[in-house]
């Protein structure tokens, strides 16, 4: 009896997929087809395998529905500030009128639902992870006096030796080497970046909103309060920006990541004049730029990380007289979290290849992620990168390139700041390089004590080897008390990893 029902159905299987109401996997064919149209209009077709079913149903889908006008539960535009509001409005990015009907939702969202996993496989790694950081010794500190600690920012200013340190209490502290305050000053917002240019005042960018937000708060400003320094206004939620001549008339240009939300924008700025912004792009999450000649053309080129839902790193080539020509060299599907890269010559070729982590995890699908972590992708010498190396490790936020123990070849830090807080020592990452991309893992009890937002490395002590700090950042309460069942006590604005290796 039971073959017999067997066989009944598997008949029917063909017939359907035979005259074209199923595909061979048992899926309606326009639930995909729909996805893939849609999902690919705005973004790299997401497999409903990189979730599982809870979160693409109950998170991802209905975000996505609310942009393709299909109504919610939720309203779009609830207990959004007013200016907001108007900005979406005005954008139409949750439109009034749907731009499918409901069967066709129905379909895409039945079929996420069938393929999507019922939870995510663990990560995995072969290489063996140390628990103890023989190489670095930790020290903590706290600048201020705050119910947990909220760093945005830590810089390093090898000419003067000083710290340069801010909070999401739009406050920026100034240190020694051996983190004693000088000076304490309160800014308009929280700061996200800073530089020190020679012969001049730092720069500081400030982001306005670190909650997600279309208003444009921003500010990058001179911070000797000259009027006619540098001074640009109205930035969207920037992250990070970099100065060079980009025009050939032996000026200095100014280039501002503004990540934005639902925009944002990759601008620069002739002589950092406002008047004379060139917008790039108008995409949002734009999050790191780094200029370089990448073609051997004797332009300076960018290289630039949007993560957001538009990830890929692109390369911009200067074309001359202002002019650029994109190319996107790596993609990736928006639920990645691309986070930061940074450029460097892991194989000793002479190309700069890239060190990219991914592990953005403040989004609609917040949990952990296998793919997640420390990537290395190879130029061929042509601006092709090809993948190498990957460490898993569940929200990376940031990785440092440099060569820690002084042994000629580029080693890794890397911190977490959306970790497994079940597993807090994890969100710090030392992974020492033997030669040919071959690593050995560290992590330190320490890394414990804080979620790691930011990090710098420099030589702190001038002892001739790279130190490390690491700041730290609660969004709220609760999570400060998963740490608490962790065990974990005191909770230091900073942990700072001197290198020990020249002290042997």
């Amino acid at each position: 009896m039971k073959k017999g029902i067997l066989l009944a159905t598997f008949l029917i299987s063909l017939w359907l997929v035979s005259i074209g109401l199923i595909d061979s996997e048992g899926i309606p064919p326009d639930g995909k087809k729909l996805a893939l149209k849609y999902c690919q209009s705005c973004h790299l077709f997401t497999e409903p395998a990189l979730l599982d079913k809870k979160t693409w149903v109950n998170s991802v889908l209905p975000n996505m529905g609310m942009r393709l006008g299909i109504k919610s539960m939720v309203a779009p535009l609830q207990e959004r500030a007013p200016e907001e509001e108007k900005i979406l409005k005005a954008w139409n990015i949750y439109p009034e009128t749907p731009l499918m009907s409901k069967t066709e939702w129905k379909q895409i969202v039945d079929y996420f639902e069938q393929e999507a996993p019922d939870e995510l496989p663990a990560q995995k790694t072969t290489l063996p992870l140390a628990d103890q950081l023989p190489q670095f010794k930790a020290y903590s500190a706290t600048l201020a006096d705050h119910q947990y600690p909220q760093t945005t920012l830590i810089k390093f200013d090898p000419a003067t030796l000083h710290f340069f340190i801010g909070d999401a209490h739009h406050e920026l502290f100034i240190t020694n080497h051996r983190f004693q305050l000088i000076n304490r000053a309160n800014i308009k917002s929280p700061a996200t970046d800073i530089d020190f240019p020679r012969n001049k005042a730092p720069r500081l960018l400030s982001i306005g909103s670190i909650a997600p937000s279309d208003q444009a708060q921003g500010q990058l400003l001179s911070l000797d309060g000259d009027p006619n320094a540098l001074n640009i206004q109205e930035l969207a939620r920037p992250i990070q920006f970099a100065a060079g001549d980009l025009n050939e008339d032996g000026k200095e240009d100014i280039v501002v990541c503004s990540f934005g939300n639902n925009r944002g924008k990759l601008a620069w700025y002739e002589s950092a004049d406002t008047s004379k912004e060139h917008v790039l792009s108008a995409l949002p999450g734009s999050r790191r730029v780094e200029i370089k000649d990448f073609n051997g053309d004797q332009k300076n080129d960018l290289m630039v990380l949007r993560s957001q839902a538009y990830e890929a790193i692109s390369i911009f080539y200067n074309r001359g007289k202002g002019q650029f020509e994109e190319k996107i060299v790596l993609q990736f599907p928006p639920v990645y979290g691309s986070s930061y890269f940074e450029l460097a010559d892991f194989n000793r070729d002479g190309f700069q290849d890239i060190l990219l982590t991914n592990g953005d995890n403040w989004d609609y699908s917040a949990i952990l992620k296998p793919y997640h972590g420390v990537r290395v992708y190879l130029n061929d010498g042509r601006d092709n990168f090809k993948a190498a190396f990957f460490y898993p490790l569940y929200g990376c936020s940031k990785a440092m390139a440099r060569d820690f123990d002084n042994d000629g070849d580029i080693d890794i830090a890397a911190i977490s700041f959306y970790a497994d807080l079940e597993k807090p020592a994890q969100s710090f990452i030392y992974l020492s390089n033997e030669g040919n991309l071959l690593f050995k893992a560290f992590s330190t009890p320490e890394a414990a004590l804080g979620k790691w937002l930011t990090m710098e490395a420099g030589d702190f002590d001038k002892d001739g080897d790279v130190d490390i700090v690491l700041g730290s950042y609660f969004h709220t309460v609760g999570e400060v008390t998963k740490l608490i069942v962790q065990g974990v006590s005191t909770f230091p604005q900073l942990l700072v990893l001197y290198n020990q290796q020249n002290q042997k």
